[in-house]
């Protein structure tokens, strides 16, 4: 058997009690020292704060974990005195508190500051940057991975384990580490394979389900963090009836029910098999309602996989629209009644099915807005009146608002990338006839970068929502 060259290997089943917010417990951070190993808890420790400082430097998080391990292997010694951890963390807080500090910076960390003792403390340690709006993590070529690998096999996991905790940090933590774990597993074997091309292959096809749960659960999970569990079930709602516009309200609802919580249960849940058991669970749920009614959706569930036929639905680009009687407006009774958020839902259903090219962000707006109005107009004295007036301000402007989004979208799911840039020029000229070169040519490119990052099913919800 060829020896592996040195590199840090995840254990399969580590406990995760350090990395679920309990750093200050020095029970806690001793029990995880001594059952890992330093070199382990060193591995642990730079996923979780990459993950936890996505916009922080690889030198920022490793200063930081160096200070992380040295306190553990100080304090937890047996014959450490009992109150090591605490003065020694106490340090560390000072030390971010200082100036000029060498740890990762938050807009966040003078506030913690201000505060004193244990305040101060754990005000730092749940401090966290906002996740990256796209996974910046570039796989390198086979060649160029073992050559860095060859190098320095420690460092290049650090960088790597770094560059991708930060990537697909909203990714469940036992998805990451997982993920992480058979990478470096591939790699330090295929490097001093005599045939690297050929094991490269046989690896990446082995996980390929494991790094496709990985970009999915970073995607599904960042946009549930952003959007919270109501208006996730409708994000999934209004994609499901964009690619089975066949299928009616009472049809999908349950299913994006369900996958609101699945995510609600398995983003943040430290149990190995949370995201892909229930992931798979859904999947089939999925199949069985929606098979017979899309032929393209029954091609996605005929693999033996769940997961990859999940991977497969999510890919789906919208159908065409069909041809639909206007959609139907809630009356007063049913926005303010009991089941308002259902009937508000089912409306704005409605729209996506019939505009299948509008992407998340535009609805998510009006998702936003409808919220919105039924907070402020049902509790009016007269909520009837309220609901008129915003009615009447809305109306002339939402059916063109969605049109343009779905002329936008759909144009760029149709043409190439020169061709749709060819189409916004000339479109725009005819809007703005006198505008200069320098405008339109600055418009063209503003557009042609929206449709690119916000046109696509899988869109950052943060970053399109600011764009819209």
């Amino acid at each position: 058997q060829t020896e592996r060259a040195e590199a840090p290997i995840l254990l399969t089943n580590p406990p995760f009690s350090v990395l679920a917010g309990k750093a200050y417990v020095r029970d806690k951070v001793c029990q995880e020292f001594k059952a890992l190993g330093k070199e382990d808890f060193r591995t642990l420790t730079i996923i979780a704060k990459s993950r936890k400082f996505s916009n922080a430097t690889f030198e920022q998080i490793n200063h930081l974990v160096r200070e992380i391990v040295s306190l553990a292997e100080t304090c937890c010694a047996d014959d450490a005195d009992p109150s090591c951890y605490d003065a020694g963390s106490s340090a560390l807080s000072a030390k971010s508190c200082g100036g000029g500090s060498p740890f990762p910076a938050h807009p966040g960390t003078a506030g913690c500051c201000a505060q004193e003792g244990l305040e101060q403390k754990l005000c730092l340690a749940a401090l966290r940057h906002p996740p990256q709006p796209l996974p910046r993590y570039l796989q390198p070529s086979d060649e160029e991975l073992c050559q860095a690998f060859k190098k320095d096999p420690k460092d290049f996991a650090d960088r790597f384990l770094h560059e991708y905790g930060s990537s697909y940090g909203q990714a469940p933590l036992p998805v990451l580490l997982g993920s992480a774990r058979t990478f470096l597993s591939m790699v330090s074997t295929c490097c001093i394979s005599p045939a690297p091309t050929a094991c490269f292959l046989k690896e990446k096809l082995e996980r390929k389900t494991l790094s496709l749960l990985t970009l999915m659960s970073n995607r599904d999970c960042s946009r549930f963090m952003a959007y919270g569990k109501d208006k996730v079930t409708f994000s999934y709602l209004a994609s499901l009836a964009q690619k089975v516009p066949a299928a009616s309200f009472d049809d999908l609802f349950p299913l994006a029910e369900d996958a609101a919580e699945v995510f609600s249960q398995c983003c943040d849940s430290v149990a190995e098999d949370c995201m892909p058991k229930k992931l798979s669970e859904h999947t089939a749920k999925a199949c069985g309602a929606l098979s017979a009614r899309d032929k393209r959706f029954a091609d996605c569930c005929q693999g033996k996989n769940l997961m990859q036929n999940y991977f497969c639905i999510s890919a789906l680009p919208p159908a065409p629209a069909p041809k639909l009687p206007e959609a139907q407006k809630p009356t007063d009774e049913q926005v303010c009644g009991e089941e308002g958020a259902r009937h508000a839902k089912r409306y704005l259903f409605e729209l996506a099915r019939r505009h299948t090219s509008v992407p998340d962000a535009f609805l998510g707006e009006l998702y936003d807005t409808s919220q919105k109005v039924r907070g402020e107009c049902c509790s009016a004295e007269d909520a009837s009146a309220c609901l008129d007036s915003k009615r009447q301000r809305m109306g002339e402007g939402l059916l063109s608002f969605l049109e343009k989004a779905n002329q936008l979208c759909g144009q760029y799911a149709e043409l190439n990338f020169l061709d749709f840039k060819k189409r916004l020029r000339e479109s725009l000229m005819q809007t703005l006839p006198k505008a200069s070169p320098e405008l339109l040519g600055r418009l063209v490119e503003q557009r042609a970068d929206f449709a690119s990052t916000c046109c696509p099913p899988n869109s950052p919800p943060l970053y399109c929502a600011s764009k819209v």
